[in-house]
């Protein structure tokens, strides 16, 4: 079997290796052997693995979304799943993801209290991405194919949000899960949360309080 090998480690939001070439039984061995505690994160599609190294300016942007969605939940009285970063294998797809936060809420309830099996459960309702350099895996393919119905992508800069029409992806300019926000309220925040991330929520929180009140 052979296997290319491409490593971009420039100065840069992540570091990326990706490998050419792999077997389903090799990627699940590389994945195996990698301790639970890691930072890196991979992404298996068709042969290819990408394996990306999130840097300072990546886990803030992937942490300041968690805390902008369970912000959004609570408010709103919605239920919620968290899977973080949790490995979405699908070996009938030979695909295989790690998104930077994946969740369930429209589907929490067939889920709570028990560990997901993908074999049989739903996917989950909502998975993050955060892409700052380039990917050489075509992440709206591989989750759509999974079925996940929305689907956000953020390059440092701008937030794509996905919703999926039969079998592919439509952009769209809101999220279907939270319709009361805007693309302009994520960035907002996020400016806000550079200064100080506590007083970022707070202000978040307090948008969201009001929006509810006025309808």
């Amino acid at each position: 079997m052979a296997i290319a090998l491409k490593i971009k480690s420039d100065l840069l939001p992540e570091k990326r290796v990706t490998l050419y070439g792999l077997t389903w039984q090799a990627y699940q061995q590389i994945l195996n052997v990698l301790p639970q505690t890691r930072s890196a994160r991979l992404t298996y599609d068709h042969g290819t693995l990408e394996i990306t190294i999130p840097l300072e300016s990546h886990e803030f942007a992937s942490e300041m979304f968690s805390v902008f969605i369970r912000i959004l939940v609570e408010e709103l009285d919605l239920k919620l799943k968290s899977m973080r970063s949790t490995t979405l294998d699908r070996e009938d797809l030979n695909r295989g993801a790690e998104p930077d936060n994946a969740y369930y809420i429209q589907n929490q309830p067939k889920v709570k209290g028990r560990e997901v099996n993908l074999s049989i459960d739903p996917p989950p309702d909502l998975v993050v991405e955060v892409d700052i350099t380039h990917t050489d895996i075509d992440k709206n393919r591989l989750y759509a194919d999974m079925g996940v119905p929305e689907f956000w992508r953020y390059n440092g800069e701008e937030w794509f949000i996905y919703l999926l029409e039969e079998d592919a992806y439509i952009e769209t300019s809101r999220s279907a899960t939270f319709p009361i926000v805007a693309k302009d309220d994520l960035y907002q925040f996020l400016e806000q949360a550079k200064q100080e991330e506590i007083m970022a929520g707070k202000a978040l929180r307090n948008l969201i309080k009001a929006r509810i009140t006025n309808l």
